[in-house]
């Protein structure tokens, strides 16, 4: 009703509209029209209805600028300048060819489980009681025994005590580094790795010093020298299907790095993030090598599960996993029970392996696609590897390339992918870009490919 909206324009603040019969009557409406515009005006803020007394024109708030500058005196210069991934900071529209993200799509969850596990989970007594600080006794078993599974008959397994249950594996890194690197101190982390462990060190206030990585993984002489020449006493690694890489250690390669931190006392720090993305090979912890609480071992339901049930799992031995469990404790307490519950409840649904199962074609035919796709229509754009897990591409680009004037440029024609520099510890050796292939639309990755091959030239 443009009229009545009209009228509310030139009304001062505080003046009573009429009633409803009497509006009807003035703009001759039927009634069921003028409650759907006073509906429509409150929602807009114009009037507000005061029950018992009558419907009145609001008064407008003068906006103004807020001045906060004082705030920078107050909090001084940051010790350090943390920044999010753009994947957790860009909202993609509807429409766009989203190769940023970080999470896997909808499409690729076990949404039935997950639904039917958090209903189940609500009448469980976990739903109106605190859990333990280490986490439910169920969840810690199925964690301990997933990666007794895959230990050699010659080591000792794990138990559920040594597992300490997480709200998400982010939380888990900043505790590892502050409870067992400690301020100041040096962690030695491959180059590239996962931004979000380069932004967990930043926070814990840890020095790091970047071993250079590959395909196969980092060289253990680099390794060794750099323990040697820095006396760090902790290498944080993703030996399966590497953030962003998507490199996977070989055997050797494992087995040789665990002796180079055995030789200098050091902890081996194993984020085994994408332990259920297996896609040609299968992950291969190696903390399952270890008995002797070298290996701090990492595992995250959160990804494969579902971003909304964040639970995940450190698992450590001897005096490391107290100092980290005290660290946890005065951080977060404890996890909630109803979300330990409802991840206990998935994992161990035969419903479960099944989605795994298909879920390694699924994630196997997306990321031949858009591999296929960049050969084709984007030849400029050099796969490092070709995965064989995980969820990501990682793509050098031309030397030439104005890395952030091409982001610019993707951004325009609406294809949305991560600049490779905030996974650098250190000065970028190279323009790289990291594209998510278990995202929405991969009917729309030839396309994606053949706009990064038009603005590559």
């Amino acid at each position: 009703m443009t009229a009545l909206r009209d009228w509310i324009a030139g009304a001062p603040a505080g003046a009573k509209l009429p009633s409803t019969r009497s509006l009807v009557s003035r703009y001759e409406a039927s009634p069921v029209t003028v409650q759907k515009a006073l509906r429509t005006l409150t929602g807009q803020g114009l009037i507000e209805s005061r029950p018992g007394v009558g419907t009145f024109v609001r008064a407008v708030r003068t906006a103004r600028p807020s001045d906060f500058g004082w705030q920078t005196a107050a909090l001084g210069a940051p010790q350090n300048r943390l920044s999010l991934s753009p994947a957790m900071t860009w909202p993609a529209p509807a429409d766009a060819i989203a190769l940023h993200g970080g999470y896997p799509d909808r499409e690729l969850l076990p949404e039935r489980l997950v639904r039917a596990a958090l209903a189940r989970a609500g009448r469980h007594d976990s739903a109106l009681t605190r859990s333990p600080v280490s986490g439910l006794p169920e969840l810690q078993s199925w964690f301990a025994s997933e990666l007794a599974s895959a230990t050699p008959i010659h080591v000792t397994p794990v138990s559920p005590t040594d597992v300490i249950v997480l709200p998400g594996s982010q939380s888990g890194l900043s505790s590892i580094f502050r409870a067992l690197v400690t301020e100041g101190r040096p962690l030695l982390i491959e180059s590239p790795s996962y931004w979000g462990a380069i932004l967990a060190a930043a926070q814990a206030g840890v020095r790091l010093v970047p071993i250079p990585t590959g395909p196969a993984g980092p060289d253990p002489e680099e390794v060794a020298r750099a323990f040697e020449e820095t006396g760090a006493r902790a290498f944080y690694v993703q030996p399966n299907y590497a953030n962003p890489t998507g490199a996977q250690w070989s055997p050797d390669t494992s087995q040789q790095i665990l002796e180079v931190v055995r030789t200098y006392g050091a902890f081996l720090i194993e984020d085994d993030w994408a332990h259920d993305f297996g896609i040609t090979t299968d992950p291969a912890p190696v903390a399952a090598q270890d008995d002797s609480g070298h290996v701090v071992y990492i595992r995250s339901l959160t990804k494969s599960v579902s971003p909304a049930l964040r639970v995940a799992a450190i698992i450590a031995r001897g005096p490391a996993r107290d100092r980290i469990i005290a660290d946890r404790a005065a951080a977060s307490m404890y996890v909630s029970g109803v979300l330990q519950t409802a991840a206990l409840d998935i994992v161990t649904q035969p419903g479960w392996q099944t989605h795994l199962r298909g879920l390694r074609h699924q994630l196997r035919s997306r990321r031949d696609l858009l591999a296929d796709s960049l050969a084709q229509h984007a030849p400029r754009a050099h796969l490092t590897a070709l995965p064989s897990g995980g969820l990501n591409l990682w793509v050098g680009l031309p030397d030439t390339t104005d890395l952030p004037a091409f982001m610019r440029g993707c951004e325009t024609h609406n294809v949305l992918v991560a600049a490779g520099n905030d996974w650098f510890p250190a000065e970028p050796t190279g323009p790289y870009i990291r594209l998510n292939y278990s995202g929405p639309h991969p009917g729309a990755y030839p396309e994606a490919a053949r706009i990064i091959g038009r603005i590559l030239g």
